[in-house]
């Protein structure tokens, strides 16, 4: 069932003074500060990204992990890389965003356990690995070769005697 054009005009028009009231959503995300990736290990490099209202001059993000970083207006953003310190313990720490005008925003970054693997994953039984059976393996390969070459050279001495 279509709604009728007075119907949809209608819901249009109560909607409106909803979406202008100040401190909505839009009005809100204009001053932020963020990290890329926001979970990283210890000694991993990071991308700060921010806004404050217009990004045209520098901001300062400051934080116990990674001191004071500015970060600088590119591409309509104000971003900075950062290193995490390699002896960083595991676990949250905030970042401040401080505007030029004041303004702030707060993130977290998480910092996680640098684990290291022992060995690779567990992908197969690994069949064609070394052992009792890869004799076997390269043998029965060897005789279907065999066979199929044989019935092969016997199918095109059949064709050509008929």
């Amino acid at each position: 069932m279509r709604p009728s054009v007075p119907a949809a005009l209608a819901a249009f028009a109560l909607a409106l003074p909803v979406a202008l009231l100040p401190g909505t959503a839009a009005h809100a995300a204009a001053v932020f500060v963020e990290t890329n990736p926001s979970t990283v290990r210890a000694g991993d490099e990071i991308g700060v990204r921010a806004s404050c209202d217009d990004n045209l001059a520098p901001a300062k993000v400051t934080s116990t992990l990674l001191g004071t970083v500015t970060v600088s207006p590119r591409y309509g953003f104000l971003t900075a890389t950062a290193r995490v310190p390699a002896r960083t313990e595991p676990g949250d720490y905030p970042l401040e965003l401080r505007c030029p005008d004041g303004k702030t925003a707060k993130s977290t970054l998480h910092v996680v356990a640098k684990v290291e693997p022992k060995h690779g994953p567990a992908t197969g039984g690994g069949g064609t690995a070394p052992g009792r059976s890869a004799p076997l393996l390269i043998g029965g390969g060897a005789t279907a070769l065999a066979a199929g070459l044989l019935l092969g050279v016997a199918a095109l001495r059949r064709r050509r005697a008929a």
